[in-house]
């Protein structure tokens, strides 16, 4: 734990959570997928479908940031796992601070470091995208996955300070990367071709992709899980 997340967990703990009001917000807030994707993916949606004299582009940015999500909550969950194992603020007594209960219901959450944070990651990724596109919404998008999915896990002890902020440049650097022309037009342009062709099926698998981009994979990765110890 660093200089910089002791001061903030410690002000956090010792300032923040005397309001059992407050404390059940950033429960909610923190454990349903409605504050989480079902926010920021529609907002992708909105780009594709809206009038614009750059519409060719916009949909090719949508699907650089998809991808780019896809990416960065891969490489966030892989690297939690490697990396040398990082105990959750709430989870590591030698801190001696004393979080809200969470109470959330995550796969994995004993098995994974803390470092990065794979929401920051996605998340702050999928608004960056949004940013890159549409500016003013951009800026929306990114106060709010600070907001809501970022600044809750810090609050209830589930990341330090340090993990998110460094989810949130990894996943800003992996979508600045692959919305670059150079590398964009590579896949998007090709699969922006291929669901003009298809548009019945590439429809259906955009709708079923963003719903599991929504949920972060979790339910698959539980049932894996299940499937697992059951064999």
């Amino acid at each position: 734990m660093t200089d910089f997340d002791t001061i903030i967990q410690t002000f956090l703990t010792e300032h923040a959570f005397h309001s059992e009001l407050l404390n059940h917000a950033v429960r909610v807030i923190a454990g349903l997928y409605t504050f989480k994707g079902l926010v920021l993916i529609p907002i992708l949606w909105w780009i594709w479908f809206k009038p614009s004299d750059r519409s060719e582009w916009k949909r090719e940015m949508v699907i650089a940031t998809i991808v780019s999500g896809l990416l960065a909550l891969a490489i966030g969950r892989m690297l939690a796992h490697y990396l040398p194992y990082r105990v959750r603020p709430v989870h590591n007594p030698d801190l001696h601070l004393h979080f809200p209960p969470a109470g959330l219901r995550e796969p994995a959450f004993r098995t994974w470091g803390s470092f990065p944070s794979d929401h920051a990651m996605l998340w702050v990724s999928i608004a960056a995208g949004i940013f890159m596109t549409w500016r003013r919404v951009g800026i929306f998008a990114l106060l709010y996955a600070a907001i809501f999915i970022c600044a809750p896990r810090v609050y209830l002890g589930l990341h330090y300070p340090t993990d998110i902020l460094a989810g949130a440049a990894l996943g800003v650097a992996i979508t600045y990367l692959m919305t670059r022309d150079a590398l964009r037009v590579r896949f998007a342009a090709p699969a922006l071709r291929c669901m003009e062709r298809f548009p019945a099926l590439s429809y259906t698998a955009a709708f079923l992709l963003s719903f599991e981009l929504i949920t972060q994979f979790d339910e698959l990765l539980m049932l894996v899980q299940s499937i697992s110890k059951a064999i």
